[in-house]
């Protein structure tokens, strides 16, 4: 008797969540009729500028955000397919507009599709949008695929959109088309049920849910746990550079808990993006150094051939003295970039060390004509032009 009252206890509770659901999506549902009978008034063209002539449409005919991403989330859900076939080809390395040619070529994509295409129209609507990755969790289980949908500011909050739930599911491994209004701006507090991003950032949650506790169903938020200041982490994760951005994403995740192969293989690809971006930023300082050296030793030798004609044409001693400070600039910049770089690897550290001998070799020469000018307008006009000469004794110079 006990087991029978729990279990009709476990289908009450069911049963109400699944109302709440449904009623949640039927306010939305009664709330957009007029921007739904609005959007279907737009004629689809299967070109490149589709979507540019659906921002424009959308602009043009609607005036809050609010407004204009339902008009977007309508438009999606109700003219593209989920790609049954290819639900396991997730790339996040393939550029942004190749994957929105796709789904706007075939009509159809998987998460990644949706998610970008939806990104790319709100972006055109001038809407603060993210694409968001994760992991899902469907009738209790935690799938085995990683997902992607968007976080959206809009009314001075951050809402989410999943544009490929919202626009069907898959039944007999076939995809059935029926819009989910659930899925359209759903609060953090609600979508961190069923999904969770790799990076509790993007759960825009001031007590995140953990791994662990996704995994257990318990999504209650629980201000007993420490305070997580997203608005102020968000700040800072935008000022950031890209490699500052994946190591703290790394450092989030790994604290989070790493409950999964997706989460592993997530950090995986992060660490391969960092170890990237700091070869490519070893690259790019150490171009800067032979930049700044090539532009000090032709600014150098230009004052020497200057030199060597004796100061013809005649400059102001303000212009002489600058075309050597100005190579000894450019010598000083490429040092200041050499010492950005930190690395192990024995072939850059030797080029590093190649350049940095040339360097020093340069500025001896430029502090040499630094004090060649000195002495050169310190000494009477009149005997000037003997300083352009060497003169010797027996070998000794004179002068």
């Amino acid at each position: 008797m006990l087991n029978k009252i729990l279990t009709m206890r476990y289908y009450l509770f069911f049963f109400l969540l699944f109302f709440s659901f449904a009623l949640n999506a039927q306010t939305k549902q009664n709330e957009y009729k007029e921007v739904d009978e609005k959007i279907a008034q737009f004629s689809n063209v299967s070109n490149d500028n589709e979507i540019y002539k659906l921002a424009a449409f959308i602009n043009d005919n609607f005036s809050t955000e609010s407004d204009k991403l339902r008009a977007s989330f309508v438009w999606i859900t109700n003219n593209f397919e989920y790609d049954v076939e290819n639900m396991f080809a997730l790339n996040y390395y393939s550029e942004i507009q190749e994957i929105i040619d796709v789904i706007l070529k075939n009509r159809k994509g998987i998460c990644l599709h949706f998610a970008c295409l939806f990104n790319e129209i709100a972006n055109l609507l001038d809407i603060k949008t993210y694409v968001v990755y994760g992991y899902t969790k469907q009738q209790g289980f935690v799938d085995y695929i990683p997902h992607a949908w968007c976080a959206n500011f809009i009314d001075s909050s951050w809402f989410f959109v999943d544009p490929t739930w919202g626009s069907g599911y898959i039944q007999n491994q076939k995809f059935v088309r029926k819009q989910d209004n659930y899925y359209f701006k759903t609060k953090p507090e609600d979508l961190i049920k069923t999904h969770i991003p790799f990076d509790p950032l993007w759960q825009f949650l001031y007590y995140p849910i953990s791994s662990q506790e996704f995994y257990e169903g318990n999504t209650v938020i629980n201000k007993e746990k420490p305070f997580f200041n997203y608005v102020d982490t968000l700040i800072a994760y935008k000022n950031s550079s890209k490699i500052e951005q994946l190591i703290s994403t790394k450092r989030r995740i790994e604290q989070n808990g790493v409950k999964n192969t997706l989460t592993f293989n997530e950090l995986q690809n992060i660490a391969r993006e960092i170890e990237y971006y700091r070869n490519q930023k070893i690259t790019d300082d150490y171009n800067a150094a032979v930049y700044f050296y090539n532009d000090g030793i032709n600014k150098l030798n230009r004052f020497i051939d200057y030199r060597n004609n004796q100061f013809t044409p005649q400059k102001s001693e303000i212009e002489i003295r600058d075309m050597v400070i100005s190579a000894e600039n450019s010598l000083t910049n490429s040092q200041n970039e050499l010492q950005k770089i930190t690395t192990s690897d024995i072939n850059t550290i030797n080029l590093i060390n190649q350049l940095k001998i040339s360097i020093n070799e340069a500025l001896k020469q430029s502090y040499e004509q630094i004090e060649f000018i000195n002495k050169y307008f310190t000494t009477n006009k009149m005997f000037r032009k003997s300083l352009f000469y060497k003169y010797t004794w027996f070998g000794i110079p004179l002068n």
